[in-house]
């Protein structure tokens, strides 16, 4: 098993001690010890590598993280902006930890969000370009046909976006009711894919992210599993927290997290 290392200064920001630049300037003049030994500039420690600071040891706080399963209702919104937006999401969940949602979904729409308070997993889980499956419920204003299922799976030119979307998996599951996984998540996307082939979406429901199913009542939240946590772990180790550039982008134009 690959022991996960981080750099000395970066563990002094992230529990609050002090900035990055800080940090270097207390390892340089051999004010910090790990595992009682003075450390060169951009050592890395690994978990249970003991820092002390001036003989007093330094403890990660925020070492148990949250990470939630939400079945959001219709109505609420994905902010962290409570005093904008009186239906938010915190409020609603009313957790006693400050966390925040990955992502988004979008007033009208329903199902499955993740919230935490761990600001690493997040980029990781949403960039396009790391290929991570979401997968929707979706029921439309008429019948669907197979010209509807071709076209929606193989990419769709969204013009007030200046996007083509990525091609997706499409399964049509009964006469107005149709399955879509998709691996990028563009502001109102399967609105706007249906509403370009002249169908409106009438429900929306998010049942999947990655491996994480919706099992739990609307409303209502639940914490991840360990095995749950052990397989998203597994399928992001490879992810980047970074930017790629999309074959699909228009310089210019930048995601939206809000299908």
């Amino acid at each position: 098993m690959e022991v996960e290392l981080k750099r000395i200064n970066k563990f002094l920001s992230e529990v609050g001690y002090c900035s990055r630049r800080e940090a270097d300037k207390l390892i340089e003049a051999g004010r910090v010890t790990i595992n009682g030994v003075v450390p060169e500039m951009g050592t890395k420690i690994a978990l249970g590598d003991i820092v002390h600071v001036d003989g007093k040891e330094i403890k990660n706080d925020k070492v148990n993280f949250v990470y939630l399963a939400f079945n959001k209702p219709i109505g609420i919104v994905c902010t962290t902006d409570t005093s904008v937006e009186k239906d938010n999401i915190i409020d609603f969940i009313n957790y006693p930890k400050r966390i925040f949602p990955i992502g988004r979904l979008d007033k009208p729409s329903e199902g499955l969000i993740l919230l935490t308070d761990d600001g690493d997993i997040v980029n990781k889980i949403l960039r396009a370009s790391n290929n991570h499956e979401k997968e929707y419920i979706v029921k439309v204003d008429k019948p669907i046909s197979q010209t509807f299922v071709e076209r929606m799976s193989g990419g769709i030119q969204l013009a007030e976006l200046n996007r083509v979307t990525k091609k997706c998996k499409v399964e049509k599951l009964s006469t107005y009711q149709f399955k879509i996984i998709l691996t990028q998540g563009l502001n109102r996307q399967i609105r706007r894919m249906c509403e370009y082939l002249n169908y409106e979406v009438e429900t929306l429901k998010r049942v999947r992210i990655m491996n994480i199913k919706m099992d739990m009542p609307i409303g209502e939240y639940r914490e991840l599993t360990k095995e749950e946590f052990s397989e998203l772990n597994n399928l992001i180790s490879n992810s980047t927290k970074e930017h790629q550039e999309s074959t699909n982008k228009i310089k210019g134009i930048k995601p939206q997290s809000k299908p």
